[in-house]
C-alpha cells in the first residue's frame, strides 16, 4: 500500500499509509446513506407540515437542496470529527494536510466545495481517476486544500507503546541510561526505520539502520553494538519509554 511522509511543525517527520480508493469511495457511500436519510426525514417533515404549499418551484428547490445539503453535511461532518466524517470513521480514514498543519474550515470548505464536481455531478469518475492516478491520492478537494486521505492506523506503523508492551520484562533495568538526553524526535524517527525495514526488508534500509546505530552511538558515547542492530535500537526506544514516562 503507498504511502507518504509528512513533517508536522514541530518537524517530526510521520509516515501514513494512503488510504485505498475503494476505501474513500466506501467511506462517501456511507456518508451519502446518512446525508440521505437525514434529507429525506427532513423533507418528509416539512411536507406534512406545508403539504398544499409543495409546487413545481418548491420540488426544484428540494433538488438543490440536494446538492447544497451534501455539502453541508460534508463540511460539517469533517470539521467537527477532526477531519473524519461518519463514513471515514467507519472505515478508519482521515484528512490531513501535506504540510504538517491541522486541516482549518477553509480547508474543509474546500475539499466540500470541489465534492460537487468530483462524485455528485461526475458520478464519481473524476473524483476515482484523480485518485487512482495521483502520486498522493488526490481529488480536486484535495489538490485545492493541500490535503489527502490517509489510514488512521497505518499497517507500517506501530506506537513506542506497543514496542514496550512487547518487550518489557518485570523490573526492567535500563541498558542505556544515556538515552535519556535523546529527544522524542529521535524517537519517532528509530521508530519509522524499524517500521520501514519490518515491511521492506533491503539494502537500502539495512544501511539506514547503519548509519543511524551509528550516529546514536556517538550521541550517547557508547560502543557500537556486536550483535542485531535492530534489536539495538528497539533497545534504545525501550529505555527511553522506561526512563522518561
Amino acid at each position: 500500500m503507498p504511502s507518504i511522509d509528512i513533517r508536522t511543525t514541530q518537524n517530526v517527520t510521520i509516515e501514513y499509509e494512503l488510504a485505498a480508493l475503494r476505501e474513500r469511495f466506501f467511506a462517501f457511500f456511507i456518508d451519502l446513506l446518512i446525508f440521505w436519510a437525514i434529507y429525506f426525514l427532513f423533507w418528509i417533515l416539512a411536507i406534512s407540515l406545508v403539504a398544499d404549499a409543495v409546487t413545481d418551484w418548491g420540488i426544484h428547490f428540494m433538488l438543490l437542496m440536494n446538492l447544497v445539503g451534501l455539502m453541508i453535511y460534508h463540511l460539517l461532518s469533517e470539521a467537527l470529527g477532526n477531519g473524519r466524517s461518519w463514513g471515514k470513521r467507519a472505515v478508519n480514514l482521515k484528512v490531513v494536510r501535506l504540510d504538517g498543519k491541522e486541516p482549518g474550515v477553509g480547508d474543509y470548505l474546500l475539499r466540500s466545495v470541489f465534492l460537487l464536481v468530483d462524485f455528485a455531478l461526475s458520478f464519481g469518475v473524476l473524483g476515482g481517476l484523480l485518485i487512482g492516478s495521483t502520486f498522493k491520492s488526490q481529488r480536486l478537494g484535495d489538490l485545492a486544500a493541500n490535503t489527502t486521505v490517509v489510514r488512521v492506523k497505518s499497517k507500517l506503523s506501530f506506537r513506542l507503546q506497543d514496542i514496550l508492551k512487547i518487550n518489557t520484562l518485570e523490573n526492567y533495568e535500563p541498558k542505556y541510561p544515556a538515552v535519556r538526553q535523546m529527544s522524542e524526535a529521535d524517537m519517532l524517527l528509530i521508530k519509522n526505520l524499524l517500521g520501514r525495514c519490518q515491511s521492506w526488508q533491503n539494502t537500502a534500509h539495512a544501511e539506514a539502520v547503519r548509519q543511524a546505530t551509528q550516529r546514536f552511538c556517538q550521541e550517547l558515547d557508547i560502543e557500537p553494538p556486536r550483535g542485531n542492530q535492530i534489536e539495538f535500537l528497539k533497545t534504545l526506544i525501550r529505555d527511553y519509554i522506561v526512563l522518561t514516562r
